[in-house]
């Protein structure tokens, strides 16, 4: 029998520390014939990033030893400060981007004793993106040089694998120079050619890009090149080549990312003459989903090629993912129904599936599939969730501003064993991603269980500027950012009360890094928040096109319509001009360390708050970047979090909530 308690105060088995040390944060799942790879995200162990390898037999480990300055391998690559696809393998040969020292080292799996051998020099220089060519001898990888002063320099360059380069940077031929960016070297089947992905600035990958091909000279120089697709207000993503060498990318010329095909390039053992002239682009399959999404990241990897006559690939609609196949012959799709969702990394070899997944009652899982089976092959967490106590996703759909809707799901409270009081409505927590070109999806996520474990309502919106629903709902924020994703969360939360869902007296915003901006312009544009917490949120958006790296530069133009600091605009859509607006009592928290979000920016909307005698809190936490990595620093922030909206809604604190945070101006 459930016992009855007030909402916000249930026990919950899922701690802080269930979110840290008990799980890990799994990515980039690769396959090299039987073996299948992934890189662990410990926050038991200050963040790093672990290289592991299940192998045909089934035994799982971790895959690098120490460095020759005997470091553990941190495998991550921070190449546009969010870094990505920092491994490739092949035929049991490993390059690796080690982030302490930003350098390339190769690994044979087969001859372990050789141990790591470095491929490229100390100094500013990171390297991701890789592509092993071991005909050649070489790994194509995207370079981001910071050796000089400004911008630092992006170009397609190729790495011996011998290790010459390895204290002389002269043997590492660039192939692609002279752009802004250029990410997503991939070599066809035959060896012949490469394919790759360009844009400039003031665009993002998602909005202008060109997909590239050339054919590979045996040393390993660019010979005949072309432009495949893209430019001119479409975007390309993911190129992947078939076994029959016929090149699969996906644009979203269409409105939406769609696959395409292109055919007539030339084949092994025949003349490549003019070939650039014999191409032949098709969609696949036209569809209103999407079989890609945005790269913030280092190489998505959304589909892959399951055999010579199909590919494997995921796509979502409405924010909610699929699998199936796509035949290469005519686009016929057929979904998969295997009870997980694909959270966009899907890999295949030999006839097995295998792909990074979840749903509605499992953590995030390496599943594979192979002859209509299913098999976790690895879990993020020991932590099992029961079944009674899982708050299950709706997806909800509200009207919002200037006659739109919005869109987002909903997670009521949920406990095994409490129930909340029959004459209370839960206290409502509204979560604003981050992006803001990104998404919110349904799954088990233990970030928000650990909300409605414990009795509080949560609602994860898919502002307008969202990806899944089209790029003309993604494009409907570019001049509006700190308006319609705010408006957005606003009339969600409205829409609950009104619906007499939640308590409207009880209603929480939070967010990080664009989601913390959403939080705060939420507070100066509506009243309807009680209570609001940012993580690594833009205050001052001056500050921040001053500030910020290379990759965005020019992204909070596109999303304000300005990129001149002058521009009232710019004082205007700043929280930190606007806080005689903010009523609400605002938790801060933000690492010391953030490249993309300087402390700064969290400091003076503290000082501000706080010589106006509103109530305001700030946790800093020392040595952190963009997005907190360290299992003290995830549970701290939960703690806080906690903490700040029970002390500000008068809910009773447990004993084993930990410390309380200190909220300055809280009569």
């Amino acid at each position: 029998m459930s016992t009855t308690a007030p909402y916000g105060t249930w026990p919950s088995p899922i701690a802080p520390g269930t979110i840290t040390t008990r799980t890990v944060r799994l990515s980039q799942v690769r396959v090299d014939g039987g073996d299948t790879y992934w890189v662990e995200q410990r926050a038991s162990q200050a963040g790093r990033n672990v290289l592991l390898r299940r192998d045909a037999d089934g035994q799982v480990g971790e895959v690098l030893p120490l460095t020759p300055a005997d470091e553990l391998v941190d495998a991550r690559t921070r190449v546009h400060e969010y870094g990505g696809r920092a491994y490739a393998v092949d035929s049991g040969i490993v390059v690796v981007s080690h982030a302490r020292d930003g350098r390339l080292y190769r690994y044979d799996v087969a001859h372990r004793i050789r141990g790591l051998v470095p491929l490229t020099i100390y100094g500013e220089v990171r390297h991701g993106d890789l592509e092993i060519d071991t005909a050649r001898g070489l790994v194509y990888a995207v370079r981001e040089d910071h050796r000089g002063e400004g911008e630092p320099v992006n170009t397609l360059v190729a790495v011996p694998l011998d290790g010459s380069a390895a204290r002389d940077d002269t043997p590492v031929r660039t192939l692609v120079s002279g752009t802004d960016f250029v990410v997503s070297p991939t070599l066809s089947p035959d060896g012949r050619l490469l394919a790759w992905i360009t844009w400039d600035h003031p665009g993002m990958p998602w909005d202008n890009a060109s997909l590239h091909v050339g054919e590979l000279m045996p040393d390993g120089s660019l010979g005949e090149q072309t432009v495949l697709d893209g430019g001119r207000g479409s975007s390309v993503a993911e190129p992947r080549w078939t076994e029959e060498c016929d090149l699969v990318h996906s644009s979203n010329s269409s409105g939406c990312w769609n696959l395409y095909r292109t055919e007539g390039f030339p084949r092994r053992g025949t003349s490549g003459d003019r070939w650039t002239t014999a191409l032949r682009t098709r969609a696949l399959h036209p569809a209103d989903a999407s079989f890609s999404y945005p790269a913030w990241q280092l190489g998505p990897h959304s589909y892959d090629v399951l055999d010579n006559e199909r590919l494997i690939t995921s796509w979502s609609r409405d924010a909610v993912s699929h699998l199936g196949t796509i035949k290469l012959a005519n686009g016929e799709l057929e979904e998969w129904n295997v009870g997980w969702q694909p959270l966009g990394n899907v890999a295949s070899s030999e006839g097995r599936v295998v792909m990074l997944a979840s749903n509605e009652l499992a953590l995030p899982s390496i599943v594979e599939v192979r002859n209509s089976r299913v098999q976790v092959l690895r879990d993020s967490g020991e932590f099992r969730p029961d079944s009674a106590g899982v708050s299950l996703p709706t997806p909800v759909s509200w009207p919002t501003s200037d006659g739109a809707t919005a869109h987002g799901f909903y997670y009521p409270p949920a406990s095994a064993t409490h129930v909340g009081p029959a004459d209370e409505l839960p206290p409502l927590i509204v979560n604003a991603h981050g992006g803001p070109t990104a998404s919110a999806w349904p799954g088990y996520d233990l970030r928000i269980q650990y909300w409605t474990s414990r009795g509080f309502a949560y609602l994860d919106v898919n502002y307008r500027g969202s990806t899944g629903y089209g790029t003309d709902y993604r494009r409907s924020l570019e001049g509006n950012w700190g308006v319609y994703d705010a408006d957005d969360c606003v009339t969600g939360a409205q829409f609950l009360i009104d619906s007499g869902t939640v308590d409207g007296s009880r209603v929480a915003i939070r967010g990080s890094s664009a989601g913390g901006f959403t939080a705060l312009s939420a507070l100066v544009r509506s009243r309807v928040f009680t209570a609001a917490a940012s993580s690594s949120g833009v205050a001052d958006l001056t500050r921040l096109v001053r500030t910020t790296h290379k990759f965005e530069s020019c992204y909070i133009g596109q999303l304000l319509g300005t990129q001149d600091t002058d521009d009232p605009v710019m004082t205007e859509r700043s929280p930190i001009n606007h806080v005689e607006e903010i009523t609400a009592p605002l938790l801060l928290l933000q690492g010391s360390e953030d490249p993309v979000v300087p402390a700064e920016q969290a400091t003076l909307m503290y000082e501000a708050l706080l010589a106006k005698g509103a109530p305001v809190a700030l946790e800093i936490f020392h040595g952190e970047g963009h997005g907190l990595r360290t299992a003290a620093s995830i549970r701290r922030q939960y703690e806080a979090e906690l903490s700040f909206f029970r002390q500000v809604w008068g809910i009773e604190a447990a004993a084993e909530d930990g410390a309380a945070v200190h909220v300055a101006n809280l009569s």
